[in-house]
């Protein structure tokens, strides 16, 4: 775990500073996954780390929201694989497009790159279940949540980090005058 966090800091994608989460919370710190996934080898590796942990799940794919997810989704059904969708945001609301369907009874496994309130992995879940998939399960690299985050299946993460995240209202920083950076995806 700390060898994550400390990789995350030498890829300089654990930042400092006043941040606006993609689920609107402010932060002084924020995880740029995607500079921790810019090497395949990388990517790899936490793929391969998240697929020996759903070896027995019996897998039959993948799914992650879009955008973050989608480099360390694809990495563990290349690991485990299978095959590979995503969901994404369309007029705000998250489905499957792109031509990609699923059948019923298909087991998945959500994976995304970093879990903060769980938001957008249940809105994942919420897609396939609507579709009559079997979720077996969610993982992702980081756990901001200190696991808290309820997805409504078994989850994992691979490591756990404990930063404080604000409501705009009740954020230290902007209240001394600070505004807050939005570096995700989500507008």
């Amino acid at each position: 775990m700390d060898s994550i966090i400390e990789h995350f800091k030498y890829c300089d994608a654990f930042l400092e500073g006043h941040f606006e989460l993609s689920s609107g919370l402010h932060s002084p710190n924020y995880l740029q996954c995607a500079l921790a996934l810019q090497y395949p080898s990388d990517a790899s590796m936490y793929g391969r780390m998240i697929a020996e942990r759903f070896v027995d799940h019996n897998v039959d794919a993948v799914a992650s929201p879009a955008i973050g997810g989608l480099i360390i989704g694809y990495a563990v059904a290349q690991a485990m694989n299978v095959r590979f969708v995503w969901t994404e945001r369309q007029m705000g609301e998250m489905t499957l497009r792109r031509g990609f369907s699923v059948k019923k009874g298909e087991r998945f496994l959500v994976v995304e790159d970093v879990i903060t309130t769980g938001g957008s992995t249940r809105e994942c879940i919420d897609v396939l279940t609507n579709a009559g998939v079997n979720v077996v399960g969610a993982a992702s690299i980081i756990d901001r949540s200190t696991g808290t985050a309820d997805v409504g299946v078994p989850r994992i993460s691979l490591a756990a980090i404990d930063v404080p995240s604000y409501e705009k209202a009740d954020c230290p920083m902007c209240a001394a005058g600070g505004e807050a950076y939005k570096p995700g995806s989500r507008k």
